[in-house]
């Protein structure tokens, strides 16, 4: 997953955490049959008081900010709730998680991941999500997974210069790629090792393909859309330096995550958004296969997706929150800059996860190769 706030590695090493680990098992914990969890579902942001005492688990996550607001918000409370006790490890790594199935000795319990990610490795991976555990009923349909839910919800949005275009502002993709009517250069993802969506749909769009009508994508219409403005572009390969080219005003759009267009306005860019055909994105929560206690799992996810935990998270990390009744106290750019809102929902685009998850590979050294050219 690619650095939307300037994550950092997470804190804890995997060779403490599995010794932790180990050492709990060893401590007598119960067994995941002889956990309680009360009777019937608890409702997400809730776990019967002491249920998972003499319970570890390790939650894995991207470090920074992030993982701290995930802490404060949702992990913390959820271990002084039931009891267990909570380790934190970082940053998510595809190859260790793999590792850790393959070889049976699974010490992450939680993990977040890029949803695309944990849709291609539902039941590899991944275990299948326990909804007698995990109630989604608040959370967007189209972002719970068979194995995953959402974590938190942001957004790839059109960026645009308010002192050039704010008497005609751009309606959408299309404008972005109208150099005549809108000229300066335009900022677009460019990482050679990571093709996601973005690029690929807004050119799709700007092309004349109907919304409803862009999966399976037509990648080399798209490219070749993309190639007739190449000249106009500027590639971005990390979040911060998507956000430097907003506040330092050498593009004159850019196509960015929500949650960096809200931080370089913050500090003052003269930007604004379009929010029209943006792209929704999440992050999800999972469980490996092969976890060792796999209710206490579902639990804490469980928790960790109810409306004031969700709600904190917003509140600390500014990403939008996936349970449809949070609340979080903003203030009013910062509200504005939310994706989860009914308003901003009826603009999202829909994006075919199960499609990305399907072609991603294949797509990369494609994206590749027309990078380099």
């Amino acid at each position: 997953m690619s650095s939307r706030y300037g994550k950092t590695l997470g804190a804890t090493a995997v060779g403490g955490a599995l010794l932790l680990a180990l050492t709990a098992c060893a401590g007598g914990a119960p067994a995941a049959a002889d956990i309680d969890l009360g009777s019937g579902p608890a409702a997400a942001g809730q776990v019967k008081k002491g249920a998972l005492d003499g319970v570890t688990l390790t939650f894995a996550s991207y470090g920074g900010i992030y993982q701290d607001g995930q802490e404060a918000a949702a992990v913390k409370p959820f271990a002084a709730a039931s009891g267990a006790k909570l380790l934190s490890d970082g940053p998510t790594d595809y190859t260790k998680l793999k590792a850790q199935v393959d070889s049976g000795n699974v010490t992450w319990d939680v993990v977040d991941t890029d949803s695309i990610w944990a849709e291609r490795e539902c039941g590899k991976l991944l275990m299948p999500l326990d909804t007698t555990i995990v109630d989604t009923s608040k959370l967007p349909k189209d972002m719970v997974g068979k194995c995953s839910v959402p974590a938190m919800t942001y957004g790839m949005v059109l960026m645009y210069d308010k002192k050039k275009f704010g008497d005609h502002p751009p309606k959408g993709w299309a404008d972005f790629f109208d150099t005549a009517a809108y000229p300066g250069k335009r900022a677009i993802p460019g990482v050679a090792s990571d093709a996601a969506p973005g690029p690929l749909e807004a050119a799709l769009l700007a092309d004349g393909v109907a919304a409803d009508q862009l999966f399976p994508l037509d990648v080399d219409r798209a490219l070749k859309k993309l190639t007739s403005v190449r000249s106009s572009l500027v590639f971005w390969d990390t979040g911060a330096r998507s956000q430097q080219l907003l506040e330092s005003g050498e593009v004159s759009m850019a196509m960015v995550w929500s949650g960096r267009a809200y931080s370089a306005v913050k500090n003052g860019a003269a930007f604004a958004p379009q929010w029209n055909q943006f792209l929704p994105i999440s992050d999800s929560l999972a469980v490996p296969k092969g976890a060792r206690n796999p209710k206490a799992a579902m639990a804490l996810i469980n928790y960790y997706l109810g409306a004031s935990e969700q709600a904190k998270l917003t509140e600390l990390t500014s990403y939008s929150p996936v349970n449809s009744d949070a609340k979080p106290t903003l203030d009013p750019t910062a509200t504005e800059y939310l994706t989860s809102t009914p308003e901003r929902q009826a603009q999202a685009l829909k994006v075919d996860n199960a499609w990305w998850a399907e072609n991603q590979e294949q797509l990369i050294q494609k994206w590749s190769d027309w990078l380099a050219r």
